[in-house]
């Protein structure tokens, strides 16, 4: 991921303090350019409709349990995660890390396991690490021979090799949207980290102005990896491109602190990759993260939920346990935290990306198919509330969170119990929208008839016994 353990407080504060955004009414200030594209447009309005999605952070370094590249970045962090045992010095520690190539053999990888049980959860998009930091990708590329499907790695002889088509596959079979993560910066990239001097920080190593052939053999190989994946991997509805220090040096924000660090130019050529993307997929949804134009075609803060609905299309990525990729013994959220979370996020107009990491025998932990199989059963009940919904006000009042459906007439308020396990009150009382008539009200997964009443835009509702029976959250359900 793009931002990492101490800077992660610090970023978000600053992304929503920047001149990005306008927090009064929520609007967005002029960083945001709306597609025109009508396919695009209509990729997007369908993408908002799904709600939530899977993420996977997944590579060679599972084999460590690293947090996912950023051991190979030379910025001295907590999140580095170097132990001596893997090298001694630096450059020891790189070569053992890059040869973590020859011992990379998934061989319980299995995706429709994974699309089973994710789509039983309510998941709908896949968003998956062609390609990290570190360069080493997870498709069959022509570009470089650090790659899954190189004689170098054992998993290269598996009949599904080629990770990053089982995965697509398998998920698009099912229904799923098809989003592919792509790292714009290589650190195995000898055009990217030169061999001639030692990387500083994330950042390319050498000034782009001063060897302009070696940065256009950088733009070169990173557009024609991005041409492989838009064009021999069947339909991608979604480009998803991390490192955003890899950005024109006229798009910084001096606000947010790791942009800062960015001291030289690395253009590479959105227009040319993004122009080129929609042709081999018309209508994808490109997410340059967080460099504001054209191609940022919806924002994604990290591991944090906004505190205000948002104006424009957004998404938070956040991890089921701790980290990004595979840690042993991680620990797992709660359903209830899971639920919990996606009702702040689509109350606020968002989706919700969560991130499972495959551990390096090429399958989930076991935990994680308990709380997918938890998810579902709640999520079996209370779906009409969450997907093709939108947030309307008041969004938010204590323990109550607000969608609507797309046309208007259904109102749903999810009642939620942060501080101790879920159990429905006997009574609940909120606030409806101004002008809204309720005809019916109905609470989901409880078959009783309600008893309510109204008086001027508050609403009582009395709990059935039957509440007993309602995990996580009490859905109510209104129509007008």
């Amino acid at each position: 991921m793009l931002i990492q353990q101490k800077t992660k407080t610090f970023f978000l504060a600053s992304f929503f303090l920047s001149a990005t955004f306008f927090s009064q009414a929520h609007n967005v200030s002029k960083g945001y350019e709306k597609p025109t594209d009508p396919l695009v447009v209509k990729n997007l309005e369908d993408w908002q409709d799904l709600k939530f999605g899977l993420f996977m952070h997944w590579g060679t370094y599972s084999q460590w349990g690293v947090v996912e590249s950023w051991s190979l970045c030379p910025e001295d962090e907590s999140w580095t995660q170097r132990k001596s045992e893997h090298g001694k010095t630096y450059n020891e520690y790189v070569k053992n890390y890059e040869n973590l190539q020859t011992t990379f053999n998934p061989t319980q990888f299995n995706p429709q396991k994974w699309a089973d049980a994710t789509k039983k959860a309510g998941m709908k998009y896949v968003v998956f690490t062609t390609k990290h930091h570190d360069g080493f990708a997870m498709y069959d590329t022509r570009e470089s021979d650090y790659k899954i499907t190189s004689p170098k790695t054992p998993f290269s002889r598996n009949p599904k090799a080629d990770i990053t088509k089982e995965i697509f596959n398998t998920f698009r079979k099912d229904g799923f949207k098809i989003g592919a993560y792509f790292s714009k910066p290589d650190w195995h990239s000898n055009d990217y980290w030169w061999s001639y001097f030692p990387p500083k920080d994330r950042n390319v190593n050498y000034d782009p102005k001063k060897y302009p052939e070696r940065w256009e053999n950088f733009k070169t190989f990173t557009f024609n990896q991005l041409n492989e994946l838009t064009s021999h991997y069947g339909k991608i509805d979604i480009l998803w491109l991390d490192g955003g220090w890899v950005r024109p040096f006229n798009t910084i924000d001096p606000h947010v602190e790791w942009q800062r660090t960015i001291k030289v130019e690395q253009d590479i050529d959105m227009d040319k990759i993004g122009n080129m993307a929609r042709k081999n997929q018309p209508g994808i949804i490109i997410v340059d993260r967080t460099v504001p134009g054209r191609w940022e075609n919806y924002i994604t803060p990290e591991q944090a939920v906004p505190e205000q609905p948002l104006s424009i299309p957004w998404e938070s990525c956040i991890t089921m346990g701790d980290s990004f990729s595979y840690v042993p013994n991680d620990h797992y959220k709660s359903s209830q935290k899971i639920i919990e979370t996606l009702i702040k996020i689509i109350s606020r107009g968002g989706n919700y990306l969560m991130n499972i990491a495959p551990g390096p025998d090429g399958d989930y932990d076991a935990v994680v198919y308990e709380r997918l199989k938890e998810i579902s059963g709640w999520m079996e009940k209370n779906q009409s509330a969450v997907f093709a919904t939108r947030s309307v006000a008041p969004y938010h009042e204590g323990d109550f969170y607000y969608t609507k459906s797309k046309d208007g007439k259904m109102l749903n308020i999810f009642h939620i119990q942060e501080k101790s396990d879920y159990s429905s009150p006997s009574d609940l009382n909120f606030t409806i929208p101004e002008n809204f008539k309720p005809k019916s009200i109905k609470i989901l997964g409880i078959s009783s008839k309600i008893k309510w009443k109204q008086q001027g835009n508050r609403i009582d509702v009395q709990v059935p016994d039957e509440r007993k029976q309602l995990k996580y959250a009490t859905v109510i359900q209104i129509i007008q």
